[in-house]
């Protein structure tokens, strides 16, 4: 029997000296019928002759503006299943580097039912592979509607070894159906950076697509190697986009219960410790990212 199709979607934005290990890891899975495919999102750094140079074998696709987050798989996504007819998408950053059997080892779970939509692994620290940093998403406080990492920091001891469903799946690296894809046309652009994949995950749920986990699909992160783990650029989209998938998905009642502890917690605290070290450029992010969010719910 045939093995589905499946192409491995690698986002990146001025990240040439990331490509070493994550295409090359990619490269040495061990499955008959998969594809790497770099997205190429408006790079200066010469990023799309350096993989058409060292790697004549996988395909890039460039823009000239860097279409954000979203933006740059959204353009993956399309000529995947659209033009290549993938069965199935990997969705990947371009700071890790994976185990030789993740590509098979996502499919294998995502066969198993036609409704599940979205499968990802165990994701461990590049420096630390032994720590976990995430195993996909858990809800930690069902009134404000909140969700942590589970696993996040501890150390791999086999306590997330089975196949089970999620909550939502972080897309570090997230297998997407077809089938999902053509029902949900893949990441909604207002959220270009954060929140994007529990915004796509949100509304496949609503139509019935599961979310799953298996521990046998490995890989190793490097973390926020674009974008910053403090930069102002992730602050603004952690304020603004944390609020606007609140006030997309859930009724006002809701958001006004919410508040209580998005504004202290969010907006008015890290405001107050950013203006105390005098980091203004942090306090902007954290003001312009709350109106950004009451902007967008004015105008919705």
């Amino acid at each position: 029997m045939n093995k589905p199709r499946v192409i491995v979607l690698i986002l990146s934005y001025n990240g040439k000296q990331l490509l070493e290990d994550s295409i090359s890891s990619y490269l040495e899975n061990e499955y008959s019928n998969f594809e790497v495919v770099v997205i190429d999102n408006g790079s200066t750094d010469g990023t799309k002759e350096y993989v058409e140079k060292k790697w004549p074998e996988v395909i890039v696709l460039r823009t000239e503006n860097n279409l954000g987050y979203s933006g740059g798989f959204n353009l993956g996504l399309d000529f995947a299943f659209n033009k290549e007819n993938a069965d199935y998408v990997l969705i990947t950053n371009n700071d890790v580097k994976v185990d030789p059997n993740v590509v098979s080892e996502l499919v294998k779970v995502a066969q198993t039912d036609p409704s599940i939509g979205f499968v990802t692994g165990k994701v461990y620290y590049f420096d630390e592979p032994n720590i976990l940093q995430t195993t996909g998403y858990e809800l930690t406080n069902e009134k404000y509607w909140l969700f942590g990492h589970r696993g996040g920091n501890e150390k791999d001891n086999g306590q997330y070894n089975r196949v089970e469903e999620l909550e939502f799946a972080d897309d570090i690296f997230m297998l997407a159906s077809k089938k999902v894809y053509q029902q949900t046309n893949g990441y909604d652009l207002e959220f270009q950076f954060q929140a994007e994949q529990m915004d796509w995950q949100i509304r496949a749920k609503k139509i019935g697509f599961s979310v799953f986990y298996t521990p046998y699909a490995k890989i190793l992160h490097k973390e926020s190697m674009t974008i910053g783990k403090a930069s102002t650029f992730k602050t603004f989209y952690n304020v603004r986009n944390t609020f606007v998938l609140r006030l997309m998905h859930k009724d006002n009642d809701f958001i006004k219960e919410y508040l209580k502890w998005y504004l202290p917690k969010m907006v008015i605290i890290p405001f107050v410790k950013a203006l105390l070290k005098l980091k203004i450029n942090y306090c902007w992010a954290i003001f312009s990212g709350f109106c950004s969010a009451i902007i967008w719910k004015l105008k919705n």
